[in-house]
């Protein structure tokens, strides 16, 4: 037996954002941090020496910049305190655009919060939905070959929140999950756990365009005059670059920082489709067969649909849309024969934030998660391309 298939897995759910980790089986991440990477810069940029030992300092050089970096929450104090070090986001709408970045991330993860050996665990990690064959290619080679590790699965984001909503009476991997991220959003349709690709939609509003939104507006508004106790909360900061203390009011921003999702021409006049009106479109272009179970089981995700109401209001808007389309085709039937009604159903719950990750912790929790994974023994057989399909399994029923 492997001894590695003994110990938790470990769990990574890398966003444009924030990267959540930790182990399988716990119920929250260990770990959140800004997918963010610093690297000093002075040992990268350093002028090569025409000297007989120009080969050592070059070599030194890529040495100390192999070693001289931080990530997450360190690496954006250390760009603040020193011009040196120069910072790499290296995921971009939900894509790995940069790999080394992305290589020494995982790194510091691995070894620095999470302190493991990465030779004995097995690893999950996510992906967007739209990431090519590729970049699981490219994943492989770096966990199997910088890392080591005996056996990898690399699930997709919208299945892993789906599977976040097991309960000892329900596995119901059929639906639309609404995944709101920083970076990107994606409406992805899911059925028996596999992911129908050509109905897969996406909108160039997400939560880094909600921050941008409210830092436009930050202007006054009559009812939160009245009731400023009530309405307005106070945001305290500090300057980045000279550390001098500021505060802020934030009101009715509050709750129109969110409507960019549903009235989205308020904030960007190239894009003018509501959030609901591309979930109706996705569940309307898959098969037919599918489309009431994709309504009944339309799933949140991302700390982006944390809002107070969100799924409220999604489904009362989704809801209107649906029954006008039903009272239309009995209008064209004259009335001899009636339409069943459609049950729209916008499922919310407490841990919609991490259900990327929680998802990932149930599923590398079960034992078939060690036998859908791809071995170190694999990938030296066959070659990085085993990591290009991952088998789609149920767990736990």
């Amino acid at each position: 037996m492997d001894p590695s298939t003994s110990r938790p897995a470990v769990v990574i759910d890398n966003g444009t954002g924030y990267t959540k980790m930790g182990f399988a089986g716990n119920v929250e991440p260990s770990f959140i941090l800004p997918t963010v990477v610093a690297v000093n810069e002075s040992f990268i940029n350093q002028p090569r020496a025409l000297t007989k030992s120009s080969n050592l300092a070059q070599y030194s050089a890529g040495v100390m910049a192999d070693l001289d970096f931080f990530i997450g929450e360190e690496a954006l104090s250390r760009s603040k305190s020193s011009s040196t070090y120069n910072l790499s986001y290296p995921i971009k709408h939900g894509q790995v655009d940069n790999w080394d970045a992305m290589e020494r991330f995982w790194q510091q993860c691995i070894f620095n919060y999470l302190r493991c050996d990465p030779e004995d665990h097995y690893f999950l990690l996510t992906e967007s939905p739209m990431t090519a064959p590729e970049n699981r290619e490219y994943t492989g080679e770096i966990m199997f070959e910088t890392f080591n590790v005996p056996g990898l699965y690399i699930a997709v984001q919208p299945v892993l929140a789906l599977a976040a909503g097991y309960t000892a009476s329900k596995c119901e991997m059929t639906g639309v999950v609404v995944d709101v991220g920083d970076g990107a959003t994606h409406v992805v349709p899911v059925a028996e756990g596999y992911v129908i690709g050509s109905s897969i939609k996406s909108i160039p509003v997400a939560g880094k365009d909600v921050t941008l939104f409210i830092q436009q507006l930050m202007k006054e508004f009559n009812k939160h005059d009245k009731e400023p106790g009530k309405y307005i909360k106070q945001w305290r900061g500090t300057k980045p670059k000279t550390g001098a203390p500021y505060s802020c009011d934030v009101g009715y921003e509050r709750f129109l920082g969110p409507e960019v999702f549903f009235n989205p021409e308020i904030y960007n006049s190239d894009f003018t489709t509501p959030l609901p009106d591309v979930i109706d479109k996705c569940i309307q272009s898959a098969p037919i067969d599918t489309r009431r179970a994709l309504y009944k089981n339309i799933v949140l995700s991302g700390g982006s649909t944390m809002f107070k109401d969100f799924h409220r209001r999604l489904q009362r808007d989704l809801k209107k849309i649906v029954d006008d389309r039903v009272h239309a085709s009995d209008a064209r039937l004259g009335g001899n024969v009636k339409a069943q009604p459609v049950e729209v159903n916008v499922v919310s719950n407490p841990i919609q934030r991490y259900a990327v990750w929680f998802g990932g912790s149930v599923l590398a929790s079960t034992p078939e998660f060690f036998a859908a994974c791809h071995t170190k023994t694999e990938y030296e057989e066959y070659g990085a391309s085993i990591c290009r399909t991952n088998p789609v399994f149920k767990g736990m029923y």
